[in-house]
């Protein structure tokens, strides 16, 4: 009996709810968990990498127990941790540490500056990079650099600045690295430009492909291993300061599976990973997509998380996109027209989708244009045909411009669309080729969500858009784009609330992932005290909205100064050269 009545107290001090399981509570807060049940909290309780209980203040301290670690919320916004559901981490943090990033800054003086100042402590050998995220729109000048401001600014160095899917600039001393004369010829569906002489400027134009843009980029000089690291570790913390706490990897251009995958690999057997990874594969060679799919499919178990002993943070393969095939690449660069897809596409792209459907793997596809969306439409209604999706996963990337015929076509399917705040920084061009009236509703948010089409909301960063989602958040909830012009109508815009939905769970739930981004009972402990309330401060200021305190998988992965005595220490950037040393990432302009 007295054995017994031991086991019957020690099975009541471990049930869920008592102080001896609560390893972290936050108090005094402001929580939106967006759960339906309890929208508003003040304080949750965490019990290992799950949300144990969420309440009021007095409920949630009574769980303390000898080795809670309690934190105070101080009266701001919790929410939980934003989720991205299209971008390119991986890739983006094997070169973050090598790039000068402009996102955010709010006049041209101000980055000619910084392109200056990054020039005189570049060592020989390397390159001064601005790899996206920004449009003339954003400065007060309202232009774009010319080459002479670009030359002057960086001397000798060589430099390469990217704009959008657009073009590029290369300085002389980039020109002559790279052995760009006058006799180089043009590559596929790109310009090398050339003055009256026949020498180039050192403007490279996208006609319409960007693999005049990538190509160049890939040929830059990388860093050592040591410093590719730490590059990722820096984004990931750049990611974590926003509020970030889980990324789909969309794959990219030149991310080759599965060496650039080497990095990641090793952080996360390391347990070093402080964002949710999931990501997808990306076919890299035109003409060999079928067969680079059908290796993957035999050695990557989709879905399978390969585990650590320090955290459950996802990283696995989620299956196949965005490049499908390299026929379908329907890049928006509107400064040109839509490109004319092939007549073999269908053809090609079915052969791919059937493998994929065959063996239960999730696939995604970049489309921006209408026209596109339904040709991909008839290769996967062929395929459904054959082989039914109905229990598969697969979504549709971007959608600027998709009719209505085609999102009932996606729900019959059992499809869903990921959009991202592409036209926040391509707006302004957007209407200059097709007008004011079709970029009113572009991509047509409502219309997708009334229809019941799940949706998960993204930023396609780093080299066109930026990677803040809070930009994303900005123009889905006024319609305006980074430079304040409003392009999306404001009947179309969404209330901050279903905004938030589409960063958190709902873009979870995009790919049938059912317990992330909200904070409730049994979810898992993502989470994020912001440093102004997203739900109350003024529209211009949520794309500078940042993180105080950000939690992932119950762990606290990052801190401002109000919170240092409890998250982790800054990690020096490396190499010493580095733009991220003296600027960081995303220009945060608080006011």
């Amino acid at each position: 009996m007295k054995n017994l009545l031991c086991f019957l107290a020690l099975a009541v001090f471990a049930l869920p709810g008592t102080a001896q399981n609560v390893d972290l509570i936050i108090h005094n807060g402001k929580i939106s968990t967006l759960s339906d049940q309890h929208p508003d909290a003040q304080a949750v309780a965490i019990a290992g990498n799950k949300v144990l209980q969420v309440g009021s203040n007095q409920d949630i301290l009574k769980l303390k127990g000898n080795h809670t670690k309690v934190i105070d919320a101080k009266q701001h916004r919790v929410i939980p941790g934003l989720f991205d559901s299209h971008s390119h981490v991986i890739r983006g943090g094997r070169f973050y540490n090598t790039e000068l990033r402009w996102d955010g800054v709010t006049s041209l003086k101000r980055a000619l500056e910084m392109l200056r100042e990054q020039a005189k402590r570049t060592p020989k050998g390397q390159w001064v990079r601005v790899v996206g995220g920004w449009n003339e729109y954003q400065f007060e000048e309202k232009r774009l650099p010319t080459l002479e401001e670009i030359n002057e600014a960086t001397g000798d160095v060589p430099t390469f600045i990217l704009y959008l899917y657009g073009k590029a600039w290369v300085n002389k001393s980039g020109l002559a690295t790279l052995h760009i004369t006058g006799d180089t010829e043009n590559p596929p569906a790109g310009l090398i430009e050339k003055d009256e002489q026949g020498n180039p400027t050192g403007l490279l134009v996208a006609e319409p492909s960007a693999f005049v843009l990538y190509s160049t980029l890939a040929k830059l000089p990388e860093l050592t291993t040591e410093e590719k690291v730490n590059s990722t570790l820096q984004y990931f913390t750049e990611l974590n300061r926003i509020g970030v706490t889980g990324v789909m990897d969309a794959g990219g251009g030149f991310q080759n599976f599965p060496d650039d995958y080497g990095i990641t690999d090793s952080l996360n057997k390391l347990g070093m990973i402080t964002i949710r990874l999931p990501y997808f594969l990306y076919a890299q060679k035109k003409g060999t997509e079928l067969e680079d799919f059908t290796k993957w499919v035999g050695m990557a178990d989709v879905g399978a998380h390969a585990t650590n002993k320090v955290n459950q943070v996802d990283y696995y393969t989620a299956g196949g996109g965005e490049g499908l095939l390299s026929d379908a690449a329907d890049f928006e660069n509107f400064l040109y027209p839509r490109p004319e897809l092939p007549p073999t596409l269908e053809t090609n792209l079915k052969a791919i989708i059937r493998l994929l459907a065959l063996k239960k793997w999730p696939f995604r596809i970049h489309a921006t244009y209408d026209e596109s969306i339904t040709r991909f439409l008839d290769a996967i209604e062929k395929v459904n045909e054959q082989v039914p999706l109905t229990d598969n996963v697969w979504f549709i990337d971007h959608a600027e411009t998709i009719s209505e015929e085609n999102m009932q076509r996606i729900k019959r399917l059992g499809g869903g669309i990921a959009i991202q705040h592409r036209m926040a920084f391509q707006g302004e061009l957007f209407i200059k080729r097709y007008g004011k009236k079709p970029a009113l509703d572009a991509p047509p948010i409502k219309r997708i969500l009334a229809m019941d089409i799940p949706v998960g909301l993204g930023t396609d960063g780093t080299r066109v858009a930026s990677f803040n989602p809070w930009i994303a958040l900005y123009w889905i909830t006024t319609g305006k784009t980074v430079g304040g012009n409003q392009v999306m109508g404001e009947d179309f815009v969404l209330d901050r609330t279903t905004a938030l939905r589409l960063a958190t769970h709902k873009g979870y739930e995009l790919v049938k992932d059912m317990d992330k981004g909200k904070i409730e009972k049994g979810y898992f402990a993502d989470m994020v005290i912001l440093d102004e309330d997203y739900f109350q401060v003024d529209a211009e200021r949520i794309k500078n909205i940042t993180s105080k305190l950000t939690i992932v998988d119950g762990k606290v992965v990052y801190g401002d100064t109000d919170y240092s005595d409890v998250a982790p220490k800054k990690l020096e950037v490396l190499p010493s050269w580095s733009p991220v040393k003296y600027y960081g990432g995303y220009q945060t302009q608080k006011k």
